[in-house]
């Protein structure tokens, strides 16, 4: 196979995987009834001036389902992370028992895990959206190569849709796994 096709396989793949990553990171961010460290991925805390993550500066723990604990490395951060939880507006409510910041994770209702679902179904829009510009680009590369017989760029486009096929399918799989994660109560 030509070198060039090659290379554009190559990243076009990349390019799919990258997908596939973003999409299971924003999964990770979406809440599905159990606490989860996860949860607090996003916190920043203003840690001696610099904006650090929460993870950074003190243990995030779940000791049950419905419980996510966060003990500070110092207690002097206490403040500064329950500031952080709040700043991050992700509908907690920290208590500080002037050891560890305790949140209860409140029960979903079925109104919320609709619109859990229907946020993780936009997730996975956007990443097809991605894949398919991937390979719409693999394409026009293709086009564009001059040293090549018609018949290996025709099977070039082929590989590349088999490629988005399999990347949109892993897609609908992740979806469909989430969004029995999020309705299941």
């Amino acid at each position: 196979m030509n070198e060039d096709i090659q290379f554009i396989l190559d990243t076009t793949k990349e390019a799919m995987v990258n997908a596939i990553k973003h999409l299971e990171k924003q999964f990770v961010n979406i809440r599905a009834g159990k606490a989860s460290p996860a949860m607090l991925g996003s916190v920043m805390v203003d840690y001696y001036g610099s904006q650090t993550p929460l993870n950074q500066v003190a243990n995030v723990n779940t000791p049950d389902g419905r419980t996510i604990t966060v003990q500070p490395w110092e207690k002097s951060m206490l403040q500064e992370i329950e500031r952080g939880i709040a700043y991050a507006n992700l509908g907690f409510n920290p208590m500080n028992n002037g050891e560890t910041i305790i949140i209860n994770v409140p029960p979903l209702t079925e109104e919320r895990r609709r619109d859990l679902a229907k946020q993780a179904k936009a997730e996975a829009e956007d990443a097809k959206v991605s894949i398919r510009t991937a390979r719409k680009d693999a394409n026009n590369e293709i086009k564009k190569i001059d040293d090549v017989s018609e018949d290996l760029k025709g099977n070039a486009e082929i590989d590349v849709q088999q490629m988005t096929d399999n990347f949109v399918k892993k897609v609908e799989e992740l979806f469909d796994f989430k969004e029995k994660e999020i309705m299941t109560v």
